[in-house]
């Protein structure tokens, strides 16, 4: 198996439960398995998460957004770990990807010969690939029953966009998790670290 360059994202704002578990074991296998990486926990990252004038007007990238920009765009697999929140992602982690995930940095729209934009698009992050580690307080089948793909947005409308191939993996209920059935989740997730999936 080839070393992959690895970018790990922590999309909890708070490292200290099962998704900050989740990141380290990814990493700690991923690291033990010859694989270098990278990582960055959304809740120690400082920038504005909100887009004041939407894109109507270019808003400078603070310092870890630029960072993140560079660990993804030189990364070859990318890693989100994030809590299912009212079916959704933390408002931080969308913050984060609204602001870093701009035009010229994840995707280039078309244009004609006159300089309008068209609706198609490069996505410049082709022949990447990219892992989704999802945690619910809730059974994932029944929040796939009830509201649908809580993950469309970032696996589809985010990753997908901008060129990766992406793969899912969602451990629920989280909460108060029996110790045995934890330590086979993050054996399973260290068995994605090593391969580098």
């Amino acid at each position: 198996m080839a070393a992959k360059k690895i970018m790990v994202l922590l999309g909890h704002p708070d490292k200290s439960g099962f998704c900050g578990e989740m990141a380290d074991a990814y990493e700690s296998a991923a690291r033990a398995a010859g694989h270098t990486v990278e990582r960055m926990n959304v809740g120690e990252m400082q920038f504005d998460p909100i887009l004041h004038r939407g894109y109507r007007e270019q808003q400078d990238l603070e310092p870890d957004l630029v960072r993140f920009q560079q660990l993804v765009t030189s990364s070859d697999h990318f890693v989100v770990v994030y809590p299912v929140w009212w079916v959704g992602m933390p408002a931080l982690l969308k913050g984060l990807f609204d602001r870093a995930w701009l035009p010229g940095s994840a995707f280039r729209y078309i244009k004609t010969k006159t300089g309008k934009r068209t609706i198609f698009w490069h996505r410049l992050f082709s022949g990447k690939t990219a892992r989704i580690l999802m945690a619910s307080g809730t059974h994932p089948l029944l929040v796939r029953f009830l509201p649908g793909n809580v993950n469309a947005q970032l696996k589809w409308g985010i990753l997908w966009f901008a060129g990766f191939s992406v793969r899912t993996k969602w451990f629920g209920p989280s909460e108060n998790i029996p110790e045995a059935r934890k330590a086979r989740w993050l054996a399973q997730v260290r068995e994605l670290g090593r391969n580098g999936a």
